[in-house]
C-alpha cells in the first residue's frame, strides 16, 4: 500500500507522482533512460510520468512487421521493446511515458491500458471532441480515425513506455506507415477538431486525467511542479 499524502495547494491528496517535462528529445535517448530507470527503481521509488515531444521517428514494437513500414524516407525507424506495431512520433504530439509500479498499484495490464485510454477520452471530451476506445485495436478514435496510440512494457512489475496523443502536428508521416498495423487507418488530431494547439495546456489536462484514474495526487498536473530533465536514477518519495 502506498501512503496517500495531502496536496500543498488545496486539492484532495493522492499517491505521490513526479512529472518530468523532457522537452524535445531524441527517441533512442529516452528509450535507454526508461529502461535504466526501470532497472534501477525499487519498492520505494516514486511513480513518474515523463512528457516529451520526440524528433521525427517511426518506432516499431516487438511484434512489428516490416510490411507495415511503407515508405519511411528520411525518418528513422527504431526497434523498441514495447507492445504493438509501428507508429510515428514527432513535434506537436504529446508523448507521455507512464513509469508506474503496477505491482504496487495492484493492477494488471488490462486495467492500465483501460485507464490510459479513459484518460485520453476524458481530455478530448473536455474539448468537446467525442472519442472512443476499440476492443479490437488499442488506442483512441474519433469517428473511426486514430487520435491516440499506446504501447506498453511491464518488467519487474513496473510499466514503461506509454501513450501518444496527436495535438497539433504534421500528420503526413502517418501516410508512410500502416499506423499500429491497421491498413488504411486515417489519423486525426485535437487542433483540427476544435481542441487547443498549446501543448502545455494539453499536457496538463492529460496528466490530471491520468492522476485521477490511477489514484495519484492531481496537483501533479500543475506545470510549475514539473521537473525539467531526463532522470535515469529513480528518486524516493519525499
Amino acid at each position: 500500500m502506498v501512503e496517500r499524502t495531502e496536496s500543498s495547494i488545496g486539492e484532495v491528496g493522492g499517491i505521490a507522482l513526479r512529472v518530468r517535462d523532457l522537452g524535445r528529445t531524441d527517441y533512442r535517448t529516452v528509450f535507454d533512460a526508461m529502461r535504466a530507470f526501470t532497472d534501477a527503481r525499487d519498492a520505494n521509488s516514486t511513480d513518474e510520468i515523463w512528457l516529451t515531444e520526440h524528433e521525427a521517428v517511426f518506432t516499431q514494437g516487438q511484434a512489428g512487421k516490416s510490411e507495415h513500414v511503407l515508405a519511411p524516407g528520411d525518418i528513422p525507424v527504431v526497434a523498441t521493446d514495447r507492445g504493438g506495431q509501428v507508429t510515428y512520433h514527432g513535434p506537436g504530439q504529446i508523448v507521455a511515458y507512464t513509469m508506474f509500479d503496477v505491482g504496487r498499484m495492484g493492477i494488471g495490464v488490462r486495467s492500465l491500458v483501460g485507464g490510459i485510454e479513459g484518460a485520453i477520452i476524458a481530455v478530448l471530451r473536455g474539448w468537446d471532441i467525442e472519442a472512443e476506445a476499440r476492443g479490437d485495436a488499442r488506442g483512441v478514435y474519433v469517428q473511426g480515425r486514430k487520435i491516440g496510440a499506446l504501447g506498453l512494457r511491464v518488467r519487474r512489475g513496473c510499466a514503461y513506455h506509454g501513450l501518444a496523443l496527436n495535438v497539433a502536428m504534421d500528420l503526413e508521416p502517418f501516410s508512410r506507415i500502416n499506423p499500429c498495423g491497421l491498413v488504411g487507418m486515417d489519423v486525426t488530431q485535437g487542433s483540427d477538431l476544435g481542441g487547443p494547439s498549446d501543448l502545455t495546456v494539453a499536457r496538463a489536462a492529460l496528466v490530471r486525467e491520468l492522476a485521477l484514474r490511477f489514484g495519484f495526487d492531481p496537483s501533479a498536473a500543475y506545470p510549475d511542479r514539473w521537473v525539467r530533465d531526463v532522470a535515469v536514477e529513480p528518486t524516493p518519495p519525499h
